[in-house]
């Protein structure tokens, strides 16, 4: 049976869960397309302020099924590449979704499972959680990503030594370099991402997007189109309702109730 992806509500936070544990949750065509869907819903209802992403059991993704890999190669090149592109358009929702993403990881992160953790916005991991572009052991080259983000977060010798090498490498190494936000005990993972998630929970949504959006774009752009930007979005959230509130709150020495 193919992995599934399960969801729950708890209040603005929504959990996406990879469930397969028997395979260490690695991923199916059908988490792909739920994990696409599932975003475009939160993205469209007003309640869900933040999403976690984890895996069930003891790990939280080990990338590709190596059975539908094979399988895929005997069908030929194009039944990968379809397979590759659903899972690119799952990354890139990811990034693009205005709702803060939180992974929570315990265990394995391997392959394209530790791409989905780095396309997250903060990553929490359990301190004996490891993460690994393991490719190379299979004669195969990154996807997902995880080259597009690592590179941005470290030196070119450092991540051309994970990908070469596929060593794992551990969650406070990630955390000294700053890819992993925040580590935790074994087993605490989901706890402490809900922790940050309800936090994030309360804060204006508004401003909450514009900052993501600008935070992704600065890399791109000169810093006049930056200042331009941070303009735009700073006017839009002042005269937003959740700007009044903010100011009035804060002039007032209460807690903001943003919409």
């Amino acid at each position: 049976m193919p992995s599934e992806l399960l969801s729950e509500r708890q209040g603005g936070v929504l959990s996406l869960t990879i469930s397969d544990p028997e395979t260490r949750n690695t991923l199916s065509e059908a988490v792909i397309t739920a994990g696409i869907e599932a975003l475009s819903t939160a993205e469209s209802d007003d309640e869900v302020r933040c999403v976690v992403l984890r895996g069930a059991g003891a790990h939280f993704c080990a990338g590709g099924n190596l059975q539908g890999l094979m399988a895929r190669r005997q069908a030929g090149p194009p039944a990968q590449a379809r397979m590759l592109e659903l899972l690119h358009q799952w990354v890139e929702a990811l990034r693009a979704c205005p709702k803060p993403l939180i992974a929570a990881v315990e265990g394995a992160a391997a392959g394209a499972g530790f791409s989905l953790a780095l396309a997250c916005d903060l990553i929490v991991a359990s301190r004996d959680a490891r993460f690994i572009l393991s490719y190379a052991k299979l004669g195969l080259s990154p996807d997902g990503g995880a080259t597009w983000q690592l590179m941005r977060s470290l030196p070119r010798q450092a991540v051309q030594q994970m990908v070469w090498l596929a060593e794992p490498v551990t969650a406070g190494q990630l955390h000294g370099w700053g890819v992993v936000q925040a580590v935790c005990e074994p087993g605490q993972a989901l706890v402490e991402a809900l922790r940050i998630a309800d936090r994030l929970s309360t804060m204006a949504p508004n401003a909450v997007a514009s900052a993501k959006e600008l935070l992704n774009a600065a890399p791109t752009r000169t810093l006049r189109e930056q200042l331009d930007a941070e303009r735009d979005h700073f006017i839009l959230n002042l005269f937003h309702a959740n700007g009044g509130e903010g100011i009035q709150a804060f002039v007032g020495k209460r807690a903001p109730k943003f919409e």
